[in-house]
């Protein structure tokens, strides 16, 4: 039941359509450049909640990462309000070396992952709700250029390394300097048909080059 319920709260949340499409909001920014798939964008500040988990499999990580970040926003914070949610949910490998991550993200080192939520605009880190749950931290990203590639399909750890390889590549050839590690951002909920799904690779790169 428990499940079920949050499925449907998260249906609401994100302005969904029968077919799961996603009308929530997204994070301001400026195209700079776009080639096909690709485009290199400036984002401006953002505050997320993001939660780390010590858990190699992408799908389990996924799940786990999604439930502690939703319950954060579905109320179980100090102030026990809902904050709507964005769009997207950025997912990356765990890096030691990269610290910052943004809108959902994870990395890799150690087999683990992190996942982030992008918060509405207007919130700070003093004045976002406090999380209950000791593993949902708030941080503040800092204005970023940003170089994406944009693809259908499924997000997962196989098209994390596809389409970041590819990215790179586009990256190389336009004369970028890479700064962060591919981060997988996903715009539509689970149940959104895959031929539908709006997901991206996401690398920072030398603001100047943008």
């Amino acid at each position: 039941m428990k499940t079920v319920m949050l499925l449907l709260t998260t249906l609401l949340l994100a302005g969904c359509s029968v077919l799961g499409k996603r009308s929530a909001a997204e994070p301001a920014y400026q195209v700079l450049k776009r080639d096909g798939a690709f485009e290199v964008r400036r984002y401006g500040p953002m505050v997320i909640a993001e939660t780390t988990l010590d858990e190699p499999d992408y799908g389990a990580a996924t799940g786990k990462g999604f439930n502690r970040l939703a319950g954060y926003i579905f109320g179980k914070n100090r102030s026990k309000i809902s904050i709507k949610m964005t769009a997207p949910v950025l997912q990356e490998r765990r890096s030691e070396k990269i610290s910052m991550t943004a809108p959902v993200l994870q990395q890799r080192n150690k087999g683990g992952w992190t996942m982030s939520f992008v918060l509405p605009e207007g919130y700070t880190v003093e004045s976002a709700p406090e999380p209950l749950d000791p593993e949902v931290k708030l941080g503040e990203v800092p204005p970023a250029t940003v170089v994406v590639v944009r693809f259908s399909g499924l997000h997962s750890s196989a098209n994390l390394e596809t389409y970041g390889k590819q990215l790179q590549a586009w990256i190389d050839k336009q004369g970028y300097h890479a700064i962060s590690e591919p981060k997988l951002a996903s715009y539509d909920p689970p149940w959104t048909l895959p031929f539908l799904r709006r997901n991206e690779v996401q690398i920072r790169i030398e603001p100047d080059h943008g």
